[in-house]
């Protein structure tokens, strides 16, 4: 029997688009990114802080969160594939609210990327 390989999401994502939002806001706070780890994960961009649980394929990531959006408690779904290019395009999905298409670039494993 054969150990499955991680993930190749894993690290930490810098988050360069989201359909419908200012460059400007996304990093409004600092680098907006996506952090994917083994034991879950968060997202940070603009106001938006959620939690993720998340689950993996070897080139992809399914998750629910919680968290808040300007200090609105938020809830939802969403998912990330990496991408022939290398980037990694998903979206977030919000519990009776926005549908947020995102690509992000530059895996990392270290959080000060």
């Amino acid at each position: 029997m054969t150990k499955p390989r991680p993930s190749q999401v894993l690290g930490r994502w810098q988050i360069i688009e989201i359909k419908g939002w200012e460059a400007d806001y996304v990093d409004l706070l600092g680098h907006g990114h996506l952090q994917l780890d083994p034991d879950g994960g968060h997202v940070e961009f603009g106001a938006v802080q959620i939690e993720l649980e998340c689950w993996y394929s070897p080139t992809g990531a399914r998750f629910n969160f919680h968290g808040s959006e300007e200090g609105t408690e938020v809830w939802g779904d969403g998912d990330a594939d990496l991408e022939p290019d290398g980037t990694l395009a998903g979206e977030v999905r919000l519990h009776h609210g926005d549908n947020m298409p995102f690509v992000a670039r530059g895996r990392c494993i270290s959080a000060t990327c």
